[in-house]
Parts: structure tokens; sequence; C-alpha cells
């Protein structure tokens, strides 16, 4: 089942349904051993996010246009756009590049990298993920280019370090089904640092992620976010969330920066464009599945938001 068919539970709060969404598809996992001196060039992975989370030791992170991080045992990083980084044991150490650096094959998933002179030893959890719903990945697109969880809330903390220490073991031992532990894990760490990031930093109070905070606003979006093949215009809209026309057309706008109508279009051709990719439906099929009458429509306005028809998008990916 394509991840956009999948049914989805109605939430009253429409965050907390969009965190639902948030379903990670794990790319690759590593375990690594890293003796100082030791310093890896991370190359850029676009569409994907990586996460370190280091379980013993300590090293450096560093950005382009960020001040160098230092990533304490117990923290949990994360580089949410997939931008290009250097991690390293001190930051006068040269770095080498990711893919010309030995690893140990444990699985198509999962890897384990033993690196470095004979220094102190760091140990990282990292992972390259993506996000399989289009309300993820918009979700990601609002987060800063690093985001970076050393001290958990008081309420938090004893459940989180536990989660940490459970992921240290089993990446030590690697026990039967350990790969799948560390997985899950991680994907459950990801999500409450983002959970955790939306609670606390300013940015997360405006645009989109306010505009889903919002009484009216949160519930249109949801209704849009659950059921884009319906036939919605702003007058159906305002009446399922118990505004008027006007009044709800100018704080969808203000909220969301764009025009209901822009959005529920560009929602219906993203959905669109993953599902052309990923399945052999009909053109016609997904013309009904997204709420336009016809074929040629529905190619007519896919053509205006990417420039490209959606025959072109399924021959060459």
């Amino acid at each position: 089942m394509i991840p956009e068919q999948r049914d989805i539970p109605s939430f009253t709060d429409p965050l907390g349904e969009t965190l639902h969404l948030l379903r990670l598809n794990g790319t690759l996992y590593c375990r690594s051993e890293l003796t100082a001196p030791w310093g890896i060039d991370m190359p850029p992975f676009e569409d994907y996010m990586m996460f370190h989370v280091v379980t013993a030791g300590h090293c450096w992170l560093e950005i382009e246009g960020e001040e160098p991080r230092l990533l304490q045992q117990g923290s949990l990083t994360l580089v949410p756009h997939g931008i290009g980084h250097r991690i390293r044991s001190s930051l006068s150490v040269d770095t080498t590049p990711l893919f010309d650096i030995p690893l140990e094959k444990v699985s198509e998933r999962y890897e384990i990298m033993r690196y470095g002179g004979d220094g102190e030893l760091t140990h990282l959890t990292c992972g390259v993920v993506s996000f399989d719903h289009i309300a993820g990945q918009q979700l990601i697109a609002q987060l800063p280019k690093v985001l970076q969880i050393d001290s958990w809330r008081d309420e938090e903390d004893s459940w989180l370090q536990s989660t940490l220490r459970f992921i240290a073991r089993e990446a030590r031992e690697l026990r039967p089904g350990g790969e799948t532990v560390i997985t899950h894990l991680a994907d459950i760490l990801i999500i409450q640092a983002i959970r955790t990031w939306i609670d606390s930093a300013p940015e997360a109070k405006q645009g989109w992620l306010a505009a889903l905070r919002d009484k009216h606003i949160g519930r249109a979006l949801a209704t849009i976010h659950r059921e884009p093949e319906k036939y919605w215009t702003v007058d159906s809209l305002a009446k399922e969330v118990g505004m008027s026309r006007s009044g709800f057309s100018a704080r969808f706008t203000q909220l969301v920066g764009e025009s209901t109508k822009r959005y529920l279009t560009n929602w219906r051709m993203q959905l669109a464009r993953v599902q052309l990719k990923e399945t052999t439906d009909t053109l016609a099929t997904l013309a009904d599945r997204h709420g336009y009458q016809s074929e040629a429509a529905f190619c007519r306005a896919f053509k205006r938001e990417f420039g490209v028809s959606p025959g072109s998008v399924r021959h060459t990916d």
C-alpha cells in the first residue's frame, strides 16, 4: 500500500496527526568504533536526514554556516536536510571521505566501522533515513540545519537515557535481532527529538507549524491531508471548521503563507508526484484520486506545478 493511502486515525490535534505520519524509512544504520585521532567527511544525502547518537566518548560536528558543536555521550544530533558535514575527534584533525573508510557490512541496512588511531574511544550510532509521507517531508522542511538534544526535560530524562543505554548495549553486543532493535529505537529517538524542538523552539511557533496548532486552520489542514481527493473549496473548508468564508480565507493565508487553493493544489501534486514514481497507476486513476475531473486537467495542473508532464516524471524515474 502506498503511503498516501494508509488509514489515518482521527486526531483532535492536527500537529499530533502530522507526527503520526512521521514514518521513517531507514536506509542505512552504522555502529562506529572510533579511536582518536579520527575525522570523517560526511557527504550530502539529498532528501535524507542524517543522525548521530554518541553512546560513549565525545566528538565534534561541523557544518557550513554553523558554529562547531561538541557532541557528548548521551547526545542525539540530527542533520535534517542531509547537508554534508564533518565529524572528528578534535577540530585540528584531518578528515577522510566517508566512502574511503572500510566498513564491515552486517546486512543491507546495517554496517560497522572501526577507524582511527590508538587514542580515546568514541562510540557512535549513525544513520541515514527518509520519510515516506509528504506530511513528514513538509514537517522536516521546517527544521533547522542542525538539531542537537543534549539534556532532556526532567520528566523524560529517565526513559530517554535508558533508551540510549539500550541502543549502546545492543550496538556493543549485536545479539540476534539487535539490528531491528537499534533501528526501531533510533526511529523513536528521532521523532522524540523533533517533538522536543517543536515544544521549545521559537521558530516552531510560526508558519506551517503554527497553522497546525491553530484551532480552525489546523483542522482545515488535517482535513486536506486526510482527504485530498475531495472537491474542497474555500467555502466547504470554512464550513467544515466553523468559520466564515472571508475570515477563514484571510487567516489561512496569514498563517500558512499561501492561499487555500494554492496549498491544496500543491499538496495534491506532491502526492501525485510520489505516486507516479512508486506505482503503476494510470494518469486517469491519479487524476480521480486527487480530485480532478479529467486526465487532461490533472496533467495541466501537474505541469504548472513542476514544469514537466506527469509522463516524463514516470519515464525518468
